[in-house]
């Protein structure tokens, strides 16, 4: 079955052209937009989010994840030392650098997983396919192929405009 495409726009919105209205997904999203529309929809889990939304968010997070794992390296090599068994055991500062991931990571937990749900509504599937990331090794790899398909213009049963 073939599907209409759904319209995509060959410009990215600016601030003063109007962006769409928040409950709808944003097609050609800047990183910027994309950034603030994840934190906005903090909890949303009903609506729809385009790729360059998810993926622009998906970047941002890695990339600050990345840098706070190679923080936490630096700090932990200062004062590090080698157990009996050979096992290297991470100096005092790796504490604050994973106290600092820590946080990063509950930060970004339901509002990362808000987004997948919105993700999977924008490809016209139920956003319980989330739950397939719990399956190891297999679960990833689905949601991998369901975040990279096209949008579906089915999927505008899950919006829900707002005034």
């Amino acid at each position: 079955m073939s599907y209409p495409q759904q319209p995509q726009q060959t410009q990215p919105y600016g601030t003063q052209a109007g962006e769409p209205p928040l409950w709808a997904p944003y097609y050609g999203a800047p990183i910027g937009a994309a950034i603030q529309r994840f934190f906005k929809k903090y909890t949303a889990f009903s609506g729809r989010a385009s790729r360059s939304e998810y993926w622009w968010v998906a970047l941002a997070l890695g990339i600050v994840g990345l840098v706070l794992q190679i923080l936490t390296g630096i700090l932990g090599s200062a004062g590090a030392t080698v157990s009996a068994n050979g096992t290297a055991v991470p100096g005092p500062g790796a504490t604050v650098g994973f106290i600092l991931l820590g946080i990063f990571y509950l930060a970004v937990l339901i509002p990362s997983i808000a987004l997948l749900v919105r993700r999977l509504h924008d490809g016209n599937f139920s956003g319980w396919l989330a739950l397939l990331g719990l399956i190891p090794f297999v679960g990833g790899l689905a949601i991998l192929v369901f975040a990279l398909l096209p949008s579906n213009p089915a999927g505008q049963r899950f919006d829900q405009p707002t005034a």
